[in-house]
């Protein structure tokens, strides 16, 4: 699976894609941080557990945003293909959750580095598997 993927990326043929799926993670990225920042700065959560919310509540925003742009040519458009892909999504993205905490975790506390720009480094991190994961299951 990996060695097809770099073959397509090397090609030429998933570049686009690729494009997309990197700016609506930005994008989101930028959603997730500034909810990160609520939880734990004005609303006193710790650190792990406002990064667990702000995830899935960007999970569902990226889910719309990738179905609609980044992956509009395999696009989840009946409602039954629509939440069955939005359960893929979960599936991946939940799966790649312990991946981002454990590096946030990680960096907080013997990196001693902000929560804010250790996530920003398990978001890009975990990104790698999340897009390789969704590009062959939730849309493949």
């Amino acid at each position: 699976m990996l060695r097809e993927f770099l073959r397509d990326l090397r090609r030429g043929t998933l570049l686009p894609q690729l494009r997309r799926f990197v700016i609506v993670g930005s994008v989101a990225a930028g959603v997730q941080m500034v909810l990160l920042w609520m939880f734990v700065d004005r609303a006193g959560l710790n650190y792990l557990f406002g990064a667990l919310i702000a995830i899935e509540i960007t999970i569902l925003f990226q889910y719309t945003l990738n179905n609609a742009w980044t992956f509009h040519a395999s696009r989840n458009s009946t409602t039954s293909d629509y939440l069955t892909g939005l359960f893929k999504t979960n599936v991946v993205r939940g799966s790649a959750i312990p991946i981002q905490l454990g590096i946030l975790y990680v960096l907080v506390n013997t990196g001693d580095i902000l929560y804010l720009i250790a996530n920003a480094v398990a978001i890009a991190i975990s990104g790698i598997y999340r897009y390789v994961l969704d590009a062959r299951w939730t849309w493949g």
